[in-house]
């Protein structure tokens, strides 16, 4: 059985082993284990309502039941910026003409801007290699929105989430060679790592602060704007197919795209369903059934799992067995918030 859950502490030793796999260009989960630690910590906090808004953030994790074993994580930042400055580029274009030589030029300048301050992130989706298929990975990224979902309030308007730049495999970023490289001098690497374990004072001090004209970056550089790490693209697709959007917003350090979304316009949030736990000893999961999400609605417990429903929207109960309503810490009677796994028109 595959449980979605917040995180605890003692995740700590799969989480570092996790992010020991995860490659250059995942900011948001370095391979440093007192910062994994503190990220522990600071999520615990959060779902204990000890932080502020400012310091509010959400880690969860995908367990393997049968393994005790976590297999994924994934989070939720309520509000970005507010103590530590959230650093963007903003891809702009421009226009000049010569009349008296009968030129018109468009071109495209980058610009640094604290654009997403006071939005809500998605970040640090990670999820083992070996389990990659199977619905997991929408199943990791997607039950996040019924967290949103059972806890609106705690959120603002929009969201966004940062994707991760193209990188080859040697850890190399094309446009922070053509570009980061000469203002801070440094790695991507180091870089990347610095902003992941929370230092970034460095970005304001060094960072150009003038328009970047996109033409004169060597090409390779100019064609990561805007995109995605191969190994990022299905989460793209994800975030896209819920509603997100590219609005040239771009990484500092890599240039990948920023999605971005009103939160009361993402597709599962809308579309997330209450209805009633009926206990029930035998409950078919065949595969004819509908894949949902079933998650409880337990601010500080807060599960989901995997399960196949058959005809889910056609009546405001659900069917859990006795072992699913104990892995969901749900009794009967009792409301759980659900979505189907894959969005109309989508597939595995």
């Amino acid at each position: 059985m595959m449980l979605f859950r917040s995180v605890q502490h003692q995740d700590l030793g799969d989480i570092l082993d996790l992010s020991s796999r995860a490659g250059v260009g995942l900011t948001s989960l370095p391979h440093n284990q007192e910062y994994l630690t503190a990220r522990i910590s600071r999520s615990i906090d959060s779902f204990n309502d000890v932080n502020g808004r400012a310091q509010q953030g959400f880690l969860f994790t995908l367990e393997d039941t049968e393994k005790h074993r976590v297999v994924g994580v994934s989070a939720l930042e309520v509000a970005v910026g507010l103590e530590d400055a959230f650093y963007n580029f903003r891809l702009q274009r421009s226009v000049r003409a010569s009349r008296e030589l009968g030129v018109y030029n468009t071109f495209e300048t980058l610009m640094v801007g604290q654009d997403y301050t006071g939005c809500s992130e998605l970040c640090t989706l990670f999820l083992d290699p070996d389990y990659q298929g199977g619905g997991n990975g929408v199943f990791l990224s997607r039950s996040r929105f019924l967290f949103i979902s059972a806890f609106r309030n705690l959120f603002p308007k929009s969201i966004f989430a940062e994707m991760r730049g193209v990188v080859d495999l040697q850890g190399e970023s094309p446009f922070w060679n053509a570009l980061g490289q000469h203002f801070f001098n440094i790695p991507f690497a180091q870089a990347d790592y610095l902003t992941g374990i929370g230092i970034r004072t460095f970005i304001a001090e060094l960072m150009p602060f003038h328009p970047i004209y996109v033409p004169l970056l060597p090409e390779d550089a100019q064609k990561a704007i805007g995109q995605v790490h191969e190994n990022t693209v299905p989460a793209r697709a994800i975030l896209e197919k819920e509603g997100f959007f590219y609005n040239d917003g771009v990484d500092i350090f890599d240039a990948g795209a920023i999605l971005q979304a009103e939160i009361d316009n993402v597709r599962s949030i809308k579309a997330s369903r209450l209805a009633y736990v009926k206990k029930s000893e035998k409950v078919s999961r065949q595969s004819n059934g509908v894949p949902c999400i079933v998650s409880n609605v337990h601010f500080q417990d807060f599960k989901a799992l995997l399960l196949n429903i058959p005809d889910p929207f056609s009546h405001d109960e659900l069917q859990l067995t006795p072992a699913e309503m104990e892995v969901l810490h749900v009794d009967e009677g009792d409301a759980v918030r659900f979505i189907s796994l894959f969005s109309e028109g989508s597939s595995q």
